[in-house]
């Protein structure tokens, strides 16, 4: 199987292809969530040619079952956020050294060396429990960076710590806290990039993303919002530079899926379910049947657009039981 520096090089579709099939015979075969998964809607991983016609497991059973096939105990086990009415997702993670790559070789492809950056997170609800692989992301790669900090609800604070500080600045914020930042203050921000990471965690009203995008422009005096698109079940992120057009690193890809039928393949700017192979996903299952809906466009940028309401867990009953 190849290395994670050979992942995280690929520069061509011939390359994600061969590097996709490789990790799905080996993943096929060792992780026994996805091999029993596989067995139940009759697939037979030899038959399989094309990375197109991988099955996704249903991110679900990140909730009920152990996906997993390190050789060793996991190093880590991230954990979803919830309600407190919901079953928390487990992503079991072999490695930290290798979540720690895949991170940091997607932050350089988008915005560069991070010591050139000074990180703001701006993420209460994360910061308040334990196994959040976002909190664990932005505090490592405001080590990397330099300077920067979290900031649970003390916003005078990080304004002042903001505008004080000479280098560019990422503010990465969950929603709801930056709507609330920008109501409160309606703070000029200035050689700053904002960044969002979705999630109003039933704190405040869900807008349309382009409503709340243009809210928060306003109020911070920025051109464009910048998003983040990660999950605990991922190792991998996107980004968005603005307009919610997300990007994908190279060992990164995404789908789209009848939402009816999620064996079958959408064409580009057609609307659907989000699958997603992420080849850093190596000791968990790396391809993703999510909730997600939205649509993939021709330039290869993607668009998420809602969630899948009381989605039945087609195919895969008898393994969450």
């Amino acid at each position: 199987m190849r290395t994670t520096e050979e992942i995280f090089s690929i520069d061509s579709a011939a390359a994600f292809e061969a590097a996709a099939l490789e990790l799905f015979r080996f993943q096929a075969d060792r992780c026994a969530v996805y091999k029993e998964y596989l067995a139940e809607i009759g697939i037979d991983p030899a038959g399989v040619s094309r990375s197109k016609e991988i099955p996704c497991l249903p991110i679900e059973l990140f909730k009920w079952r152990d996906v997993y096939c390190g050789d060793a105990a996991p190093q880590i086990v991230f954990t979803s956020s919830n309600t407190g009415h919901t079953v928390a997702s487990r992503h079991m993670m072999a490695s930290t050294a290798l979540y720690e790559a895949s991170f940091t070789a997607a932050f350089r492809r988008f915005y560069g060396d991070p010591a050139r950056w000074s990180l703001y997170g701006l993420l209460p609800n994360y910061l308040q429990r334990e196994g959040s692989s976002l909190v664990y992301m932005a505090d490592r790669l405001i080590g990397q960076c330099g300077s920067g900090g979290f900031y649970l609800d003390d916003y005078e604070r990080l304004l002042a710590d903001m505008a004080r500080d000479p280098k560019p600045k990422i503010l990465l914020g969950v929603s709801y806290a930056l709507w609330d930042l920008a109501e409160r203050y309606a703070p000029k921000l200035h050689d700053t990039v904002v960044m969002e990471t979705g999630g109003m965690k039933g704190r405040r009203e869900e807008l349309p993303k382009a409503e709340f995008h243009r809210i928060l422009c306003t109020a911070f005096g920025v051109e464009k919002i910048h998003s983040e698109y990660g999950m605990a079940e991922l190792t991998s992120q996107a980004y968005s530079d603005g307009d919610g057009r997300f990007r994908t690193p190279a060992w990164m890809r995404i789908l789209i899926r009848d939402i009816n039928d999620p064996f079958d393949r959408l064409q580009e700017e057609q609307r659907g379910g989000i699958d997603i192979i992420d080849l850093a996903n190596r000791y968990s299952c790396a391809f993703i049947q999510t909730q997600d809906t939205g649509r993939l466009h021709r330039d290869g940028t993607f668009e998420i657009e809602g969630r899948i309401a009381n989605s039945d867990i087609r195919g895969c009953n008898l393994l969450v039981q």
